[in-house]
């Protein structure tokens, strides 16, 4: 989740619904200006007892933060926290019970994004032997309880956690017990937005499958590949989900913005601090009627905090976010970024992946979102067959794309080789999931202490 890092106080307000499209128009960029911004989370745990460490302990998420300034990495301070870290890798931050985030800087090609990832995670790994902690690559915590967690302390988070029991049952789970992979793609027009969006979320539980990671839940089975993708489906229906206005005739960014004024708020930021404004409405803060703030009306930050606040299965920003995937091993970190990339950045791509979905009707799209966490890639498709059956033509399309990108490293290899993680899922017929459940009930016996071995990077 973002990061807020100013107050913005001599920010004009929002005088015309004209402003509240600015953050999507000025993502516009040619296609020799796209970048890619990949996030990933994993879970910190101590490696003596497996207990996730409290943010002020000794050894602790603080020290874990602090500690990285070895690396040339700056403090983010809110009120008396630390709350984050910034360099030219992007920015390390903590997720609301100290799953540990970067948010990559905005890089041209896949080889740099990778060593991003390696150089991060040799870093994180450096600190934490120091101060014995340990990092899972997991979609959801597997032996964890709620109450077994801390919380940090970031003012957003305070406001959420008490917010999300009002709106679902699943919202704690959500922010306490969840990693994701993410990657943030660019547009060029308003018109090649609707269908990179379109293209992405229609293929959104193919992702979901390939990348299914949390099968477990409290020391056990859970009954799902994706347990971290069921819990979406009850967080908050006002801010998740399939938008299937995203593919109705005239979508664009205007209409988004109406989806999101829709979507209530959560808080305003002002000097410093977090202000509750959990359930209240942007529609009443533009006409200065905003409970939480009365007489005032919103800045463009605050319009950009709320875009930050929905998380349906693609997000709209001042670029794309992909948000469909568990957390997982460094291979997949990798590979999550690639496979989209492939898709999204090559024109030829774009056309053939939106050939295999074009003609899905909202029923079936919504069914197979449904289907999938439970399902992985035996999720039914619209009109027959399995996600099994498009898996396959959907990654030689996305090599294909990485291929035509010609972009190369050193050594002359292209982009397509980040893609053998999920080769190697659809030859097998196992996600990552499968193979976690086959050790559960063969090698490990039913104990499941051995995942801290096998899923640590």
């Amino acid at each position: 989740m973002s990061t807020r890092q100013d107050t913005d106080r001599n920010e004009p307000v929002i005088e015309s619904r004209e402003a509240l499209l600015f953050p999507m128009q000025k993502g516009e960029k040619p296609s020799e200006r796209w970048r890619i911004g990949t996030e990933h989370e994993k879970f910190v745990y101590r490696v003596a007892d497996h207990r996730a460490p409290s943010y002020d302990e000794p050894g602790g998420i603080r020290d874990l933060l602090l500690g990285l300034r070895e690396f040339g990495w700056e403090p983010v301070i809110e009120g008396d926290h630390v709350i984050a870290m910034t360099g030219v890798d992007g920015a390390i931050s903590l997720e609301p019970a100290g799953q540990l985030e970067l948010s990559g800087a905005p890089l041209e090609n896949l080889h740099q994004t990778c060593a991003e990832t390696g150089r991060h995670l040799q870093q994180v790994k450096a600190v934490g032997d120091k101060l014995g902690l340990g990092y899972l690559g997991l979609g959801l915590w597997p032996d964890k309880r709620r109450e077994d967690l801390p919380v940090m302390p970031k003012g957003r988070y305070a406001i959420m956690l008490r917010h999300m029991p009002r709106v679902g049952t699943l919202g704690l789970d959500m922010m306490l017990r969840t990693c994701t992979i993410q990657v943030n793609l660019d547009y060029a027009s308003e018109a090649d937005m609707v269908k990179k969006f379109r293209v992405s979320l229609a293929l959104q539980p193919l992702a979901t499958a390939l990348f299914a990671n949390s099968p477990f839940l409290e020391g056990k089975p859970n009954g799902f590949l994706s347990y971290r993708s069921h819990i979406w489906s009850d967080t908050d229906p006002a801010r998740t989900g399939m938008l299937p206005f995203v593919f109705e005739p005239g979508f664009g960014y205007e209409r988004y913005v109406d989806y999101m004024l829709d979507v209530p708020m959560y808080f305003v930021y002002r000097d410093g601090r977090y202000i509750d404004a959990a359930g209240q409405s942007f529609r009443d803060f533009l006409d200065g009627r905003l409970p939480a703030l009365p007489g005032e009306k919103p800045r463009l930050s605050d319009w950009t905090d709320h875009l930050s606040t929905a998380f349906p299965e693609v997000r709209l920003k001042s670029f794309l976010e992909m948000r469909g995937a568990d957390g997982g091993p460094w291979g997949q970190i990798c590979a999550l970024p690639a496979f989209w990339v492939g898709l999204l950045y090559d024109q030829g791509a774009l056309d053939a992946a939106w050939d295999l979905v074009k003609d899905w009707d909202m029923a079936g799209r919504e069914a197979l979102r449904s289907a999938v966490p439970r399902l992985g890639l035996d999720a039914p498709l619209p009109g027959g067959g399995t996600l099994r059956d498009l898996a396959a033509p959907v990654l030689a399309i996305s090599r294909a794309g990485l291929a035509a990108r010609a972009r190369l490293n050193a050594a002359g290899d292209n982009e397509t080789g980040y893609l053998l993680p999920l080769d190697d899922i659809v030859m097998r017929g196992k996600t990552q999931a499968e193979r976690l459940l086959d050790l559960y009930n063969g090698a490990w016996g039913g104990d499941l202490n051995p995942i801290y071995a096998d899923a640590r990077f």
